[in-house]
């Protein structure tokens, strides 16, 4: 598992360069963040199971700040691993990480597979914890703050018809988060949920115009929630801005709740 397997090295960059991990970055609002992130000057570590040609041409405007890993997140048994001899040198400090990637599992429970379950709550549950284990073990090695940001969903707290398992799986991610909040907060390490509404993304393709607006009236702003709008929270999240939050749930859903 040597470095050589990234597509795009990164640079030592300038001093004090605050660095970030970010997963399912090719698509959506994974690619809509990294691209505001590297705007703000971090340099970025984008793990994705495909690179699109979004990416990738971010990869070339920012070559000196965006290094790009292809993994699928499933495979579990390997993410310890890969953090730490592939990702990120164990000289390279981290001070963010956004737990974005996800996999949908769309059924009513009465058919519920347990294989599909299995493969989702790796991706969303497991992967996460991982990732955020790696992470605050790196923060601890080199002595610095750092906030981890958790993307959820405003299913977990609304019901939705289909998305029981799905809204399950966040709503366990959101419970960890917390724990991880009170457990790292003494040593200035911040733990917080994005909580995003219904968002216009690849996994919401497959619902009608007619299922779309039915969502959309459910909202205060009759609106899709702006992906730019929930960008913008995450790397709010990041920051020092919300130095003082953790343990939160931010919830940005045009007014759902």
């Amino acid at each position: 598992m040597g470095r050589s397997n990234c597509y795009y090295e990164i640079g030592q960059g300038e001093a004090g360069m605050k660095r970030v991990l970010i997963t399912g970055a090719s698509r959506g609002l994974g690619l809509v963040t990294t691209q505001r992130l590297l705007e703000s000057g971090w340099s970025v570590v984008a793990v994705q199971r495909t690179v699109s040609p979004g990416l990738a041409e971010l990869a070339d405007v920012y070559s000196d700040r965006l290094r790009l890993f292809p993994f699928d997140l499933s495979v579990t048994q390997e993410i310890e691993a890969r953090f730490r001899e592939e990702w990120l040198a164990n000289d390279e400090p981290i001070q963010g990480l956004v737990n974005n990637a996800a996999v949908a599992y769309d059924d009513i429970v009465t058919n519920l597979d347990h294989n599909r379950l299995n493969e989702m709550m790796k991706v969303n549950v497991t992967a996460p914890m991982l990732l955020a284990k790696a992470a605050i073990r790196r923060m601890l090695l080199h002595r610095n703050t750092g906030s981890l940001v958790h993307v959820s969903s405003i299913s977990a707290h609304t019901g939705f018809k289909g998305l029981a398992m799905y809204a399950a799986s966040k709503g366990a991610l959101e419970a960890f988060s917390k724990g991880v909040a009170r457990e790292w907060g003494s040593r200035q390490i911040r733990s917080n949920c994005i909580v995003p509404g219904f968002m216009e993304t690849e996994m919401s393709a497959s619902l009608d115009k007619e299922q779309r607006e039915k969502i959309y009236r459910r909202t205060s702003l009759q609106s899709p929630t702006s992906l730019e709008s929930v960008a913008a929270s995450i790397e709010f999240l990041l920051s020092e801005q919300s130095g003082s939050m953790t343990g939160q749930n931010l919830v940005v859903d045009s007014g759902s709740l």
